[in-house]
């Protein structure tokens, strides 16, 4: 069985376990009536099957079908991105140079495994050219803000996302062929990472760690779920190219990014008075909410790995 393979079973292991975990608490501690948390528990659990089954769909097809399905996402993300930041008629010719250019110029770059021109083209060409194609519209109500916040969902929707699926173009010795064992790792562990956060915050409880930002985060929750997702990368060594302390200092990084990635993304939406990006998730809100540790994650993971194995 190769390695996908066993991590499919582990991961649909996990969550048969919390599907039965959370229909025996429906039936034992909600006894069928309606309960907030364990409600949501469960629509969380039941979107996570489509999230695993999807990415294991894209796995299946190959290096086309994950760079595909991020594309989609970063259509989405910036969607959603879109929807709630401030934007004037001047604003939509450059809004639509980053849909229907920027992505698909940025993900088929990844697909050639073009580096030297997709590590630049967001955060260089796109963030000159696009203030110059709002500029001439004419409208100079609040141009600064209106051009940062388009720049700035390229860079999260589009440049860190597309760092993952980047990860399949690394040539690394002994290590040929085996990218999506990367994209599976930087997931994982940033996935966890936010998932043990929640637990331990719940199971310990303490101080808040920023209550105006995201009142649900603690301090023992940060704490707690960066120390086990650092423990999980090291056990998930074999995924990688890394050694076991290699990789438990990789997945160390990767958590800690992602937590400050969320807590980022959580100062965004509270200065906007919403609390999720969306609702397109069931139980997690919008692409965004479940993917705003991986923006920050991701592109870090990528050129670290880079340096250090090819």
């Amino acid at each position: 069985m190769s390695e996908l393979a066993r991590l499919l079973v582990l991961a649909l292991a996990v969550l048969a376990v919390a599907t039965l975990v959370g229909r025996i608490l429906r039936r034992v501690v909600a006894r069928g009536a309606p309960h907030p948390v364990i409600d949501d528990l469960n629509a969380r659990i039941a979107s996570w099957w489509v999230m695993v089954a999807l990415l294991a769909a894209a796995f299946a097809i190959g290096p086309g079908g994950v760079i595909a399905l991020f594309a989609l996402l970063s259509m989405l993300a910036l969607r959603e991105y879109a929807s709630i930041t401030y934007t004037r008629r001047g604003d939509h010719f450059a809004l639509a140079l980053g849909f229907f250019v920027a992505i698909p110029a940025q993900y088929g770059l990844v697909a050639l495994g073009w580096y030297g021109l997709y590590s630049i083209l967001i955060p260089v060409y796109a963030f000159l050219l696009l203030p110059i194609a709002s500029a001439l519209r004419g409208d100079p109500t609040r141009f600064l803000r209106r051009v940062a916040a388009t720049q700035w969902g390229l860079m999260l929707c589009v440049y860190g996302l597309s760092h993952v699926p980047a990860l399949l173009t690394l040539e690394i010795p002994g290590f040929e062929a085996r990218g999506m064992l990367l994209v599976a790792f930087v997931l994982i562990v940033v996935q966890a990472s936010d998932v043990l956060q929640y637990v331990w915050g719940k199971l310990v409880g303490g101080p808040k760690l920023a209550p105006t930002l995201s009142p649900s985060k603690t301090v023992s929750g940060l704490v707690g779920g960066i120390a086990s997702a650092t423990a999980l990368g090291a056990m998930l060594w074999w995924l990688t190219p890394f050694g076991a302390w290699t990789a438990a200092g990789m997945a160390l990084l990767v958590a800690a990014l992602g937590a400050a990635g969320g807590l980022v993304m959580s100062a965004i939406k509270r200065d906007h008075g919403i609390k999720d990006w969306g609702h397109l998730i069931p139980g997690h809100g919008g692409v965004l909410d479940r993917l705003d540790s991986v923006v920050f994650a991701a592109p870090v993971f990528f050129h670290l790995t880079r340096y250090l194995y090819t």
